[in-house]
């Protein structure tokens, strides 16, 4: 593969307050962050107590997953209370606490919010089931007759992304649709309510203070009109690229739009500009683009990048694919290589080989910091952690392990909940020494803690912190549209970008030998040992290197 240049420039800055182009945001998963009450479960306390970590780490902004009011019966995506925060996680004090104090050391915060559906001990659906057919309490769900000669069938064939029917019946005989859980029935937005209601409760968490959400489902909240059968073998082809007729609907802009006049009015005058994040699984990249025209919302997280492998020719695809779309609505490109619902990315390139898994999440992070746009980091990345892929059954949570298919259950492996400090597990999570942790850690996650990383110049963790100041600090890192793709050969990726204040070059080698490259100039931050050569320079095997040219 010879890579010819392509590309114009990269732009210089974001323009004057959009700070979400180029942001770093760190996602943190609060019941494995921190335990500050050492009742085994992370909470909005030990969030607040570890945020100058986070400050120290270089990120720009915190976004945290669910910690609303909820039976957790899928880890708070089953929301009974939108303005409440659930008693294991703290209290709405709490929250407003967590809030200021990042902004006082300058960080962001970005809240989960969950439109799709709500957990089935919400008000609403309590009241709709208590009222019975036909009640106007029902109509903000989607409850439907069953098929059949007695109503004993589902009203369609619609699978649960959690496995098995997306369809519960309840007593009266009508059923209700639930595209996860049984516990989470699906709002119907196309009553007037289900609008009003989330207005409302984004007004409450920006009344608040907070900078933005994440938007959950966002590709999900209005279903192809008339509920269609599908087909099995179609919906199973068709669920993995996400378009399927109750996902990626041209309605759902419309709902964005509304709520981009909110945003906007928050920003206004001067004040901090507000955001919303769409987790829109879409056919394309180009499908999630659409999200992102300049009267909706402002990032989408980039699954195509997540979900591709440690291969050049492919990742090349990607970065140009993301690039074109998102410039075409002038929205920033975002990356990301983990989050709370895949599995960590050090072992989803380890081919087997944990050492190997390393030196490419290291490498991999280079690419992705080094890319125009912003980046989402998930915790415990910096550290290096592993997926832990040997769980007790009787200790896992995640409901699709339950269910038998669907993501057969593979999350908790990455929430474990972090280690910090100690010899012991749960290293630091919680207040003491073999305290509980609701998650078991590993043994060996000892060597890996955020003590025994400090200060050693070779730990991941001091990698994370060098490379975040160094995107910070170069003036052709962070915003941007475009990059240069240099000559490069099989196996491996070059580009340059470059801004009147400065040129830089990233080199990227993802094969398993070391390749010989001309030096580019001189080395700002390498994921493995090298030796810069006057003329040449060689890369090892599955390493990156910035380079200021």
């Amino acid at each position: 593969m010879t890579q010819n240049a392509t590309s114009a420039p990269a732009t210089e800055s974001s323009p004057a307050g959009e700070w979400w182009r180029d942001a770093v945001i760190y996602q943190v998963y609060p019941r494995s962050f921190a335990d500050g009450n050492g009742d085994g479960m992370g909470d909005l306390p030990g969030v607040t107590a570890r945020l100058p970590y986070l400050r120290d780490l270089g990120v720009d902004a915190v976004w945290l997953s669910p910690f609303y009011a909820s039976p957790q019966a899928d880890a708070g995506y089953d929301v009974a209370d939108y303005r409440a925060v659930d008693p294991m996680f703290g209290t709405l004090t709490d929250a407003d606490g967590l809030i200021g104090e990042a902004h006082a050391l300058g960080l962001r915060v970005i809240v989960d919010i969950v439109p799709n559906h709500c957990s089935d001990r919400h008000e609403w659906f309590v009241r709709a089931l208590r009222e019975g057919p036909g009640s106007a309490a029902r109509d903000r769900f989607l409850f439907r007759p069953g098929r059949g000669a007695g109503g004993e069938l589902p009203p369609n064939d619609w699978e649960s992304v959690f496995g098995g029917p997306a369809w519960t019946r309840v007593e009266d005989g009508e059923w209700y649709l639930h595209l996860f859980a049984p516990e989470q029935p699906d709002f119907n937005w196309e009553h007037p309510d289900v609008h009003d209601e989330f207005r409302s409760v984004l007004r409450f968490w920006l009344d608040l203070g907070v900078d933005g959400f994440r938007i959950d489902v966002a590709h999900g909240l209005v279903k192809a009109a008339g509920l269609p059968d599908i087909g099995h073998a179609e919906q199973v082809k068709l669920l993995g690229k996400q378009a399927v007729p109750y996902f990626d609907q041209d309605g759902v802009h419309e709902i964005y739009r509304d709520w981009r006049h909110i945003l906007d009015e928050y920003g206004r005058d001067g004040g901090a500009r507000r955001i919303a994040v769409a987790e829109a699984w879409t056919p394309t990249v180009e499908r999630s683009a659409r999200y992102l025209r300049r009267d909706e919302l402002h990032q989408a997280f980039n699954f195509e990048y997540l979900t591709t492998g440690w291969d050049a020719d492919a990742l090349r695809g990607v970065i140009d694919r993301s690039l074109a779309a998102m410039n075409a609505v002038d929205a920033p490109a975002t990356w990301v290589l983990s989050n709370h619902d895949v599995v960590r990315h050090a072992t989803r390139f380890a081919d087997g080989d944990e050492a190997r898994g390393l030196r490419r999440a290291r490498a991999a992070t280079l690419l992705m910091l080094a890319l125009p746009g912003s980046a989402y980091l998930y915790q415990g990345e910096e550290l290096g952690l592993p997926e832990v892929t040997e769980l007790p059954d009787e200790v896992r949570q995640d409901p699709a392990f339950f269910r038998g298919s669907g993501q057969d259950g593979t999350r908790d492996g990455c929430r474990v909940p972090l280690p910090w400090s100690g010899e012991r597990a749960p290293f630091g999570f919680g207040p003491r020494e073999g305290g509980p942790s609701w998650l078991p850690q590993p043994d060996a996650w000892k060597d890996l803690s955020v003590a025994a990383q400090s200060g050693d110049p070779a730990s991941t963790l001091e990698f994370y912190r060098r490379a975040l100041a160094v995107r910070r600090a170069h003036p052709a890192l962070g915003a941007g549209r475009d990059i240069t793709w240099l000559p490069a050969p099989d196996g491996v990726l070059a580009f340059r970008r470059t801004t009147s204040a400065g040129s830089f070059v990233c080199t990227v080698n993802l094969s398993a030998s070391p390749v010989a490259l001309p030096t580019p100039g001189t080395p700002l931050l390498a994921s493995a040992e090298i030796a810069p050569g006057a003329g040449r320079t060689a890369l090892p095997a599955d390493s990156a290197v910035w380079w200021a040219a």
